[in-house]
């Protein structure tokens, strides 16, 4: 594999292609307001009748609305999420740097783009803008939401939504808050970018990034991704072939660099050369961080257990990232919830290279959740059981009054 050395978790282009649909004004937790938002998003499939077939998928990190560049062998007619019973749609998050509005975007009140300052975001932002996409494009139900990592996140606030109504949920590598750990890790990332000294407090020139500082972050990244086992696998001890392009890279005493140094270095150019952004990054890692399902909201145990709807944890047992603790504590504490680890020297990346492992749990649970009544149908019997009730208190009273 070269350079490569390891499949790549994104391995198609990965930029900012999708339709857009623009939210007039939105405001964010912290109460800061943007006007004309955009929302790249990209679908397959058909909306049924009842506009309610729809599956929502979010993406992680560093991810785009382009379900098929990078989840490919999951979504389409007759796979795992299949376009010919779903409508499937998946937007780019806020914060991010491929379509939807983020700190590279045009600020229509000064004509420059937002940079450095752009709002503070948190998960619940992101999937509120997600919601008024939903509501945009008149859909009226939705029957699952998908998402890994920070998708997982996502994920989790849908649940608390109130409408459209997520009906169920898969939740893969991620937990019901961040915890320290992920935090420091994120930290590491974001201090890597401030090193740089062209990122300049995040002000800086689009055509002048601090991309030395970004690469590096992402070479953190990668190694907390992986494992090591995957790293001895893959590499060993073994020494890089070396040419021109990598004679900058710091030498072992043999003369020639390990062959995980050039693979981190390939890793973090090819970061750049995606186009992604430093204040991007920053915004999302720290959205990350904001991550804690109960926050404002009660009780911790409380309102994980408030969350009713059918929901799928799928874990990755060699994740040090997000640890099968977390998906175990998500599936004991959660209302309506079942687990499934994946057995896997993937890491953290499991959850984007174990489509063939994850996609039979992801088909599985949605025929499961098919056949089971939705919340839709429970709340018009309910409401269907309560006009009967009035009306037979209506007769019984009548009835009483003639005695």
């Amino acid at each position: 594999m070269g350079d490569k050395g390891m499949q790549d978790e994104y391995s198609g282009t990965m930029d900012a292609t999708g339709e857009i649909h623009t939210v007039p004004e939105f405001t964010f937790e912290n109460g800061s307001k943007l006007r004309q938002v955009p929302v790249c998003y990209k679908t397959w499939g058909k909306l049924n009748d009842s506009r309610n077939n729809c599956v929502v998928i979010c993406h992680a990190l560093t991810g785009n609305a382009s379900v098929d560049v990078w989840w490919g062998g999951m979504v389409g007619e007759g796979k795992s999420v299949d376009t010919s019973k779903y409508f499937v749609i998946c937007s780019n998050v806020l914060g991010s740097c491929y379509g939807t509005c983020g700190p590279t975007s045009i600020n229509p009140d000064t004509g420059k783009p937002y940079g450095k300052d752009f709002p503070f975001t948190t998960v619940r932002d992101v999937v509120n803008l997600q919601k008024e996409l939903l509501k945009g494009l008149g859909i009226e139900g939705v029957q699952c939401v998908i998402g890994g990592s920070m998708g997982g996140m996502q994920v989790l606030e849908w649940q608390m939504i109130d409408f459209p109504k997520a009906q169920a949920g898969v939740v893969l590598s991620t937990g019901a808050r961040h915890t320290p750990w992920q935090i420091g890790v994120s930290e590491l990332q974001r201090q890597a970018i401030y090193a740089d000294p062209k990122y300049n407090g995040g002000a800086y020139s689009l055509n002048d990034k601090p991309n030395r500082g970004l690469a590096v972050a992402r070479q953190i990244a990668m190694v907390s991704y992986r494992t090591h086992n995957s790293y001895l696998t893959k590499f060993g001890r073994k020494l890089a072939e070396m040419d021109a392009t990598k004679q900058s890279l710091q030498r072992t005493q043999s003369g020639d660099p390990f062959a995980v140094q050039t693979y981190l270095s390939y890793q973090g150019q090819k970061f750049v050369d995606r186009g992604f952004d430093a204040n991007s990054y920053i915004t999302l890692t720290r959205c990350m961080d904001s991550h804690d399902i109960s926050r404002n909201r009660g009780d911790y145990l409380k309102v994980l257990n408030s969350i009713t709807q059918p929901m799928l944890i799928v874990g990755i047992t060699s994740d040090v990232l997000y640890p099968p603790v977390e998906q175990i504590e998500l599936a004991e504490h959660l209302g309506n919830a079942e687990l499934k680890l994946i057995e896997s020297d993937e890491g953290h990346d499991g959850f984007l290279l174990e489509q063939s492992r994850i996609g039979p749990l992801i088909h599985q649970f949605l025929d499961r959740c098919a056949e089971r009544p939705t919340i839709e149908r429970l709340q018009a019997s309910v409401k269907e059981l309560n006009v009967k009730l009035e009306q037979l208190t209506t007769t019984v009273q009548k009835l009483t009054s003639k005695l």
